[in-house]
């Protein structure tokens, strides 16, 4: 295909130009003679062809702001500066590039021209390379460009390294002032949230808790979780860049409110939750804030398994995402916390590989976990192994998390139907096992075979005695009702089977909580503590215009 042929050439001549590339020795007197190598003035001394660049707040490697340039068309979308150099002189090309393909390379230089690139990343690289100046060569151009119909590309931190050409450099950065304006936004029986002013030419900022730090974040705010409840915590906070840190700011006080055991969640009575994708599969692609604010726990999809056995981690797709950044992922999660909200990782999915079945795991899972709650502000951990659990070892696990997150805890579970058909189950044993400290069971009431209900009899998927008949099951098993919720697709393009209309959700919510609107089944009881209803995804719920939101959601924030 023409644009291979044409991206293998690029690898080539980047190849084979950074084998003749020399190798010379920076001396005392070298300095970064690109102008503006940050961005911070926009797109003073930068060219960028078909109007393609443009400077952005976010994503930034270094300061406050970086260059977004768009191919499109028969554009590359290509941004270049003349940097003055000296004759006869070896200077180290580099930059900081993220999101579609980058390249970086350099022009005139009087002898072997240049270049190198990357394809798409989510994160920001590095990229470097190597020129030597002609005899007569008093000025380069140096360029960045990205790839015909790729996507829009990012580029921070340029630096033309090497002996001064005589045109100037941008002045070095100077430890940034003390941060001001430290607050307290917002505390719950676990953690403390806390705010700040931004200094101008800090690149971060580091959190003091007592005197000891405990973090560091790049924007203005920070959660700071695994706090005891009741109790008083000093807080100071430090600017940082390339050149050192400031001084710490003046101390703020934050009391965590007091426990209150397994209903200290702050969640409501009834509660809705939404899985959100942390990729892109065809359904809408939202950040965080998007999310419809039916949704009273956003469950993120998903962690990922380290090679430490136990271990998770977590990546936001960004470029997945539209660019969607970490700054803006975390701060998103922080105003669904002003809005009452809960935001989970969640662990597993249908190609989890996550295992925890020794006490190393368990105490690796716990450790790991904790840390994301700590990083993203996230309020606690959803469990979806699809592939087989271990009662004993999870369990350790979640109390273990639950030892250092404190009370706020938010736990939830989605096993799949033939999990939990018997308390023998080890998801059954699990859920059991931490009823003290869970939140709530939303069983999977899709892509299964038929079941059987609490009476006895075979249910099929897609009635409402499917939903009432297995939730049943949990109900008479020994969890709260408060604990259980039916767990549905958002839309037929959501599931392999079993999708339902909303009415039907609705119908059996009603025949559970009030024993109106059943099927053939009616429980021998009701249960109007029933925790509600959970839904995949809020992007396919999205993507079918929110049906399934604004009409089981206003259903289940209307329970008594």
């Amino acid at each position: 295909m023409p644009r291979n042929r044409r991206l293998w050439a690029g690898v080539a001549m980047a190849a084979l130009a950074l084998s003749f590339a020399g190798t010379g020795q920076a001396s005392a007197a070298d300095i970064n003679n690109a102008k503006n190598a940050g961005f911070e003035s926009g797109l003073t001394n930068w060219t960028c062809t078909a109007g393609s660049g443009t400077t952005v707040s976010s994503p930034v490697h270094s300061g406050a702001a970086a260059l977004k340039a768009t191919p499109a068309g028969q554009d590359n979308a290509q941004c270049s500066e003349s940097v003055a150099v000296k004759p006869n002189s070896t200077y180290t090309l580099s930059a900081w590039v993220q999101g579609g393909y980058s390249y970086l390379g350099v022009t005139g230089t009087g002898t072997t021209d240049v270049s190198t690139w990357t394809p798409d990343t989510s994160a920001w690289k590095q990229l470097s390379t190597t020129f030597t100046t002609g005899a007569s060569t008093s000025s380069v151009t140096v360029y960045t460009h990205g790839w015909y119909g790729q996507a829009a590309y990012y580029a921070d931190d340029i630096s033309v390294y090497g002996p001064d050409g005589g045109g100037g450099s941008d002045p070095a950065p100077t430890v940034p002032a003390t941060p001001t304006g430290v607050s307290v936004s917002s505390t719950t029986s676990s953690s403390v949230s806390l705010a700040w002013s931004a200094v101008s030419g800090a690149t971060g900022y580091n959190i003091y808790r007592d005197g000891t730090k405990i973090t560091a974040v790049t924007g203005t705010s920070a959660t700071i979780t695994g706090l005891a409840a009741s109790t008083s915590y000093s807080f100071q906070v430090t600017a940082t860049n390339s050149a050192g840190e400031s001084g710490k700011s003046s101390a703020v006080t934050g009391t965590t409110t007091a426990s209150g055991g397994n209903g200290s969640t702050g969640l409501p009575k009834h509660a809705v939750t939404g899985y959100w994708q942390n990729f892109n599969n065809g359904a809408t692609v939202q950040k965080i804030s998007a999310v419809s604010s039916q949704y009273d726990i956003i469950a993120v999809a998903f962690a990922d398994a380290t090679s430490t056995p136990g271990a998770v981690s977590f990546t936001l797709d960004s470029s997945g995402l539209g660019g969607y950044t970490v700054d803006q992922f975390k701060a998103d999660i922080a105003a669904k916390h002003a809005a009452g909200k809960k935001v989970v990782i969640s662990i597993g999915g249908q190609n989890g590989t996550i295992s925890v079945s020794d006490s190393t795991s368990a105490t690796n899972f716990a450790n790991s976990v904790y840390s994301l709650m700590q990083t993203y502000g996230f309020d606690g951990v959803d469990i979806d192994l699809e592939n087989g659990i271990n009662a004993t070892y999870m369990t350790q696990a979640l109390r273990s998390l639950s030892s250092k997150a404190g009370s706020s805890l938010v736990i939830t579970m989605a096993p799949q139907t033939i999990d939990m058909q018997s308390t023998s189950n080890a998801y059954f044993q699990t859920a059991l096992n931490i009823k003290d400290i869970l939140t709530v069971v939303n069983m999977q009431y899709y892509n299964s075979g038929t079941m059987l209900g609490c009476d006895g009899k075979v249910y099929g998927q897609g009635t409402v005695d499917f939903l009432t008949a297995l939730a049943c099951i949990q109900l008479q098993g020994g969890l709260s009702p408060s604990q259980v919720g039916l767990g549905l697709p958002a839309s037929t393009s959501a599931a392999g089977s079993g999708y339902v209309s909303p009415t039907i959700v609705n119908n059996a919510l009603d025949c559970l909580t009030a024993g109106t609107n059943c099927g053939t089944f009616k429980p021998s009881k009701t249960y109007p503590d029933l925790r509600g209803a959970m839904t995949w995804s809020t992007n396919w719920d999205a993507a079918a215009g929110s049906s399934w939101s604004n009409s089981v959601g206003a259903h289940v924030h209307a329970l008594p």
